[in-house]
């Protein structure tokens, strides 16, 4: 048997300003767009370059799922992106104003820093030391 996780459910505002945030703030590129009704769409984006998983932007339906939009991993960092060069993408994060909540450290595995998304989920950026295994 073969499986792999194929999106990730990221519940946000507003499809737009999302799709603004991924799109022109961290370069990911719009996959699909398309509406489902009046109120929902299935929007996919994903970093340049990737393969497998990305991102489903779903807009909270209702009061219930708006309380979890920023604080999906209750706190911790939620997702991790990447790089294969960190400096590059670090310099123009910081250029673009993204918040960055821990400094770059190097670790064992990799450099790594700490930033928030337009809606405060923890993110890290990552250049690996070595493949890690998909």
């Amino acid at each position: 048997m073969k499986q792999r996780i194929a999106h990730i459910a990221l519940v946000v505002k507003d499809y737009d300003e999302a799709i603004d945030f991924y799109t022109r703030k961290l370069d990911f590129i719009i996959l699909e767009d398309t509406k489902i009704d009046e109120k929902k769409r299935w929007v996919l984006v994903a970093p340049p370059g990737a393969e497998g998983c990305c991102l489903l932007l779903a807009k909270a339906a209702n009061e219930e799922q708006a309380k979890s939009i920023g604080n999906q991993a209750g706190g911790r960092v939620f997702l991790f992106l990447f790089t294969d060069d960190f400096l590059r993408d670090y310099n123009k994060m910081i250029d673009r104003k993204i918040n960055f909540v821990r400094p770059p450290q190097d670790f064992e595995y990799g450099m790594v820093a700490v930033f928030e998304d337009l809606y405060g989920n923890m993110w890290d950026l990552i250049e690996p030391k070595k493949r890690i295994k998909d």
